[in-house]
């Protein structure tokens, strides 16, 4: 116990400077010293929904996230393999890959479930699930209807191989 007193004193820091630190100060502001580089590293990680948890928890936060686009780009070109043509023309219009993100990425959920055949065997527009349906133009309901129409000629070959 002795040595770790001298020690120290020996070093020139008091007791006094070494707890003159807030605790809670030095927690909040961890993330503000380290280098944006890092900063933008960590995020770079995250999902889209987390990253778009993170920029709400503080103004310095939100400031890093919104701003560097090239967190964004990944999450963008992800959702252009459903929505092609939209990302294509929103980057030719000068969106940045935030903004175009944000216009494409509901759409691009509903689009996909519709491709994969999630509405394949609904009978009825009363049974289609309202609450997260999104409003498509006629170019991405022909995309649509061709996959249908392509599954129901696979269906049926399926079932002329069976008789």
């Amino acid at each position: 116990m002795q040595n770790n007193t001298k020690r120290n004193n020996n070093s020139g820091v008091s007791d006094t400077e070494l707890n003159s630190v807030d605790p809670e100060e030095s927690q909040n502001n961890f993330f503000e010293r380290l280098p944006l580089e890092v900063t933008l590293r960590i995020f770079s990680w995250l999902d889209v929904q987390s990253l778009c948890r993170a920029s709400m928890t503080c103004w310095s936060w939100n400031d890093k996230i919104r701003v560097d686009d090239s967190l964004w780009k990944p999450h963008c070109l992800a959702v252009r393999a459903v929505c092609k043509k939209e990302i294509d023309d929103d980057l030719k219009s000068g969106y940045s890959w935030r903004d175009t993100l944000l216009r494409n990425y509901k759409k691009s959920k509903v689009k996909l479930e519709w491709l994969s055949g999630r509405y394949s065997n609904i009978c009825s527009p009363i049974n289609l699930p309202e609450k997260i349906m999104y409003p498509m133009d006629a170019e991405t309901w022909g995309e649509i209807l061709e996959a249908e129409l392509k599954r129901c000629k696979n269906h049926k070959d399926i079932i002329a191989l069976r008789v």
